[in-house]
């Protein structure tokens, strides 16, 4: 077989080996197929009950969501796969290739999950495909996933035919996701430029606003296994050398994936003057004693909710007066912007209230050129120089989750009992700043947690890390003392 042959499911690449027959023949023989023991998950009535509101916001239409595919890194090795999120809030599976289809029955819908079938023993492709059995794991039958899963379930390969079957102007498609699935159906206005697509997309970011009893679970889940990822760091972490920010940040994703899924997004470790970079991934930077260190990481569950946090520490223990000033400014913000949290506020109310505080610190420090409502004025918004980005975003199964909620439901509207927010003001002072005093050039601290909105109010469901400039000097040393652990 030739490089990039493909024959009964089989590619073969120029590394791969060839086989006799007789090796073929015998490799398809002699195989026990056990059923697994599956039970019907706990979720899976969350799952169901999101699926029912979805249909009625629909009545008569067509929904097509799909989990999409495995990507390749390189060649043909993949990135690990992690199903599409929205998928996911709807099925609870895992499995990449899904798609859900919400077929219009009587006054509701009929949710089939199709789903790619089993390897069959007969083929060659169990054991020569990238995605046979022998490869990758036994997958679970048709049957084993519906039960699990509480769905119909359908084969995979019948998705074409059902695709086909979707009536044009009736279906509704979560599109960027499965480029064979954008194909197959096409909008049916393309003058409107997928308009109807786009209100599938917004509400189920909208119905995501407001978690339920289990995704609380989850990320009280992914909140408590991050604290103990920046507690495994502080246990490493030298006060008196360097280390690299890789390290920090292997350390992190070690304690990710053996508690979670992996981490909920790429961690950001920035050390000194790296912190003024918002996304600062490239960590090739180094702790130096007396400089800061910024982390913003997050553990992503197995259920795939994550966490979203930040905490400035200082490498050699202990705030200089500078940086405990400025860390002093950004808590002081932080806390005013908590403090508000609850049903009825306007997200945008919050963002003033944190804004505003870090602006008059920076009145104070000596840095605003206007003063603080010429700064604040929405004609000018000069403060933004050195705070960069808002307060904070809703979190949840993405680090930035409901992102396709239209804006008077989300950026332009009011909290309300179930969301889950990050509160995240910051600082930054870039080294190459002429407009700020010298001392302060090379700065940036950040504080972050995350916030569950309830009828009484905020909760902060990260507070098993600390957050005054006192406590983090002190939660800094007891972790030091107590020295590595295994996880």
């Amino acid at each position: 077989m030739k490089q990039g042959d493909e024959r009964q499911g089989v590619r073969t690449e120029s590394h791969d080996a060839e086989f006799p027959e007789a090796f073929l023949t015998f490799m398809r023989t002699g195989w026990r197929d056990e059923p697994l023991d599956v039970q019907r998950r706990p979720e899976a009535g969350h799952h169901a009950r999101r699926r029912a509101a979805l249909s009625e916001a629909f009545p008569g239409e067509t929904l097509v969501i799909p989990t999409g595919s495995q990507k390749v890194r390189a060649n043909d090795t993949r990135f690990p796969f992690r199903p599409g999120s929205d998928f996911a809030y709807l099925t609870g599976d895992h499995d990449p290739d899904g798609v859900l289809i919400l077929w219009p029955s009587g006054g509701g819908h009929d949710a089939v999950l199709y789903t790619r079938a089993r390897t069959s023993r007969e083929s060659d492709e169990f054991f020569r495909s990238r995605d046979g059995e022998l490869w990758v794991g036994r997958r679970q039958s048709h049957t084993e996933k519906s039960t699990e899963l509480g769905i119909e379930t359908a084969d995979l390969a019948d998705l074409d035919t059902a695709l086909a079957a979707c009536a044009p102007g009736r279906t509704r498609v979560l599109r960027g996701l499965d480029r064979g699935v954008d194909h197959a159906v096409r909008p049916y206005e393309p003058e409107r430029a997928g308009a109807r697509d786009r209100e599938l997309a917004a509400v189920i970011s909208e119905a995501k606003l407001v978690k339920d009893e289990w995704e609380i679970a989850q990320l009280h889940d992914a909140v408590d296994a991050t604290v103990r990822g920046f507690e495994d760091v502080a246990r490493v972490l030298p006060a008196d050398r360097g280390v690299s920010e890789r390290l920090i940040e292997g350390v992190f994703g070690l304690r990710a994936r053996h508690d979670g899924n992996h981490v909920g997004y790429g961690s950001i470790v920035c050390a000194g003057p790296n912190a003024t970079v918002l996304c600062w991934k490239h960590h090739t930077g180094t702790t130096v004693p007396g400089e800061l260190l910024l982390m913003d990481m997050g553990v992503e569950n197995r259920h795939l909710y994550t966490a979203d946090v930040t905490r400035t520490v200082p490498i050699s223990g202990t705030f200089t007066p500078l940086q405990r000033q400025v860390y002093d400014i950004v808590y002081a913000a932080q806390q005013a912007g908590i403090d508000l949290i609850k049903p009825g506020v306007r997200f945008a109310e919050v963002s003033e209230v944190c804004m505003r505080t870090l602006t008059e610190g920076l009145a104070a420090l000596g840095v605003l050129p206007v003063s603080v409502d010429e700064a604040m004025d929405s004609r000018s918004t000069i403060h933004r120089r050195w705070t960069l980005h808002d307060f904070g975003h809703m979190l949840g199964i993405d680090v930035h989750d409901c992102a396709s909620a239209r804006p008077e439901k989300y950026r332009d509207g009011e909290l309300d009992e179930g969301y889950v927010l990050t509160v995240e003001p910051g600082l930054y002072f870039q080294p190459d700043d002429d407009l700020v005093p010298a001392e302060l050039r090379g700065l940036g601290i950040r504080i972050e947690d995350d916030i569950l909105v309830t009828a009484g109010g905020a909760v902060n469901l990260s507070t098993g890390l600390p957050s005054t400039a006192d406590d983090v000097e002190t939660w800094l040393a007891v972790q030091r003392e107590a020295g590595p652990r295994l996880p």
